[in-house]
């Protein structure tokens, strides 16, 4: 199929039925609500014959920030990527910054299976408690949790830093930036400031993520997303996924 006559199939997709546009992307499968965000940090534990560190991010974003780990503590994005050791963690460093024995449990014997679990449900019963709070706003995808909902309501109060540094919520520039689609019958992504600076530092995505030079970011598609990258960095396991078309795509009428 030509690039015209694909361009003029998924307009009329579009305009029948919005949701079947969905069909076009390769969304990849969304687990369970209480394994969503959930990771198992394997870079050297199977190969010493340790189970793998189940980590939850719901159970950690409701008392920090996303930049306490992945600025202030210096956790990459991508899994198994940070050069992470156990004599690290015991030393202060990463995990080990707030599993101390004080501030959460540390890194002494008698807690190892706390963490290196190997199953990615672990904590489920955990997450189902602290979902069937009736006051938790709700979300269509992901843990279906409205995170952002829950913040603004105080619901959830998650620590900024732990150097006691204050969010950056007076930006001396346009907040909320239209994005045109690639296609003209699809409405414009809005990307909000705001935010994200309630959550992160400008350097967790500026340079790296996004050029800070006016149009300096080329080829800002849903497929490249896709892939994780731009807004994929987070947006597809982690944040709400991709499926969630108008918290993006607001002008989209129904799926």
């Amino acid at each position: 199929m030509t690039a015209k006559l694909t361009s003029i199939f998924l307009l009329l997709l579009f305009l029948m039925y919005p949701a079947a546009l969905l069909a076009y992307w390769d969304f990849p499968p969304l687990p369970p609500p209480h394994e969503y965000g959930n990771i198992l940090i394997n870079r050297t534990s199977e190969t010493n014959n340790i189970k793998p560190v189940s980590f939850s991010h719901w159970s950690h974003r409701i008392k920090y920030s996303c930049r306490v780990c992945h600025l202030e503590l210096e956790f990459e994005f991508s899994v198994n990527k940070t050069e992470i050791t156990e004599q690290d963690n015991r030393d202060g460093f990463f995990c080990g910054a707030c599993h101390d024995g004080k501030v959460a449990f540390g890194h002494t014997e008698e807690h190892c299976d706390k963490c290196h679990s190997g199953d990615l449900s672990t904590g489920r019963e955990r997450f189902e408690k602290f979902t069937a709070d009736p006051k938790l706003p709700r979300a269509p995808f992901g843990n279906k949790v409205d995170w952002t909902l829950a913040m603004k309501n105080k619901i959830v109060k998650p620590i900024y830093s732990l150097s006691n540094e204050k969010p950056r919520v007076n930006m001396k520039f346009k907040e909320r930036l239209e994005l045109q689609a690639e296609w003209d019958y699809v409405p414009p992504a809005f990307f909000p400031h705001s935010v994200h600076t309630r959550l992160l530092d400008c350097g967790n995505c500026h340079p790296d993520i996004f050029f800070i030079k006016k149009k300096g970011t080329e080829y800002f598609l849903m497929e490249f997303i896709l892939k994780k990258k731009f807004c994929g960095v987070c947006h597809l396991n982690v944040a709400f996924p991709l499926n969630d078309c108008k918290r993006c795509h607001p002008g989209i009428k129904n799926k």
